[in-house]
């Protein structure tokens, strides 16, 4: 016999956590779907896999989470209101095998705080068919643990460059043309495979300006046309990884945002690429995108 859950079917809950790094990378941690596939796992033996997963208004992500031996639990959201660096709203339906066990709307704040950032979660809770309250606690905490961990080794950086969306895009997305801009000042690409779609990958050896060569990997996650892209970067083929990356593409007043976004492997490797200048040689990537789209 199911328990009744009349007396504690309800529940409101809220989860803060203070991360040294700045509130606009909080906030891509918290809403980029590479990012989140970074830190979602709870727990030590418990595996996420995203089944879809598009961060903007009505945009919808469907997630499973696996444990050996175990049924899969379903986790299926919707975000209802995203404002940059402020603040998102969601909603989401738990389930196992067919029964809902829990709905709840999901209030993400962001602030600055100190020399890092803040974020504060209301998760107003329905108990379905079992008490999930505690579940909830647990995983929130886990989870927020583990993005402040992603957030402090996150490097984020964006240019806003004067072409419309699906030309600078197609400027990505073109097995010709990426070759040509990838890289910062003085670099070049030597490709030796590329394919540019969902489950693709990129082989090739980037080349500096004294001639040295930087051997790299990338390999293709979601693709979503004229909206984002996910990756991962790799020390040359089938080498370690030592990125997960996104990049997405706005329109504003009919110029194209980029935003650029790596999650390093390790905060030695995040030290590292500070330390040689990456967002700097970043910026220097997307000058060349612009260039090469006619927009400098």
């Amino acid at each position: 016999m199911s328990r009744d859950l009349t007396a504690d079917r309800f529940a409101t809950l809220k989860f803060t956590r203070n991360v040294a790094a700045p509130v606009a990378t909080l906030y891509a941690a918290w809403t980029s779907p590479a990012a989140r596939a970074v830190w979602a796992s709870p727990a030590p033996g418990v595996t996420v896999e995203f089944l879809e997963a598009d961060t903007r208004v009505g945009g919808r992500e469907v997630s499973l989470c696996k444990v050996a031996g175990e049924p899969d639990i379903r986790v299926e959201a919707d975000w209802l209101d995203l404002v940059g660096d402020t603040r998102t709203v969601g909603t989401e339906v738990v389930s196992r095998e067919g029964t809902r066990l829990s709905a709840a709307l999901v209030t993400a704040d962001f602030a600055a705080a100190g020399e890092g950032s803040r974020i504060e979660v209301t998760v107003q809770l329905a108990s379905l068919a079992e008490d999930m309250a505690a579940g909830y606690r647990q995983g929130f905490d886990a989870g927020l643990g583990n993005m402040g961990g992603v957030a402090e080794r996150t490097i984020l950086f964006h240019r806003v460059i004067r072409a419309p969306v699906p030309v600078v895009w197609g400027a990505w997305m073109n097995a010709e043309s990426l070759p040509k801009w990838w890289g910062p000042e003085g670099f070049s690409c030597r490709t030796s495979r590329i394919d540019l779609r969902a489950g693709g990958e990129w082989v090739f050896d980037m080349i500096g300006p004294d001639g040295t060569v930087f051997p790299n990997h990338h390999r293709y996650g979601a693709v979503i046309p004229e909206a984002r892209l996910d990756y991962t970067l790799h020390w040359g083929e089938n080498g370690p990884k030592h990125a997960d990356a996104w990049a997405s593409f706005d329109d504003v007043d009919g110029a194209t945002r980029v935003t650029l976004g790596m999650v390093m492997a390790t905060a030695q490797e995040y030290r590292d690429a500070k330390g040689f200048g990456a967002v700097e040689l970043g910026l220097q990537t997307l000058g060349k995108l612009a260039r090469i789209v006619g927009a400098e």
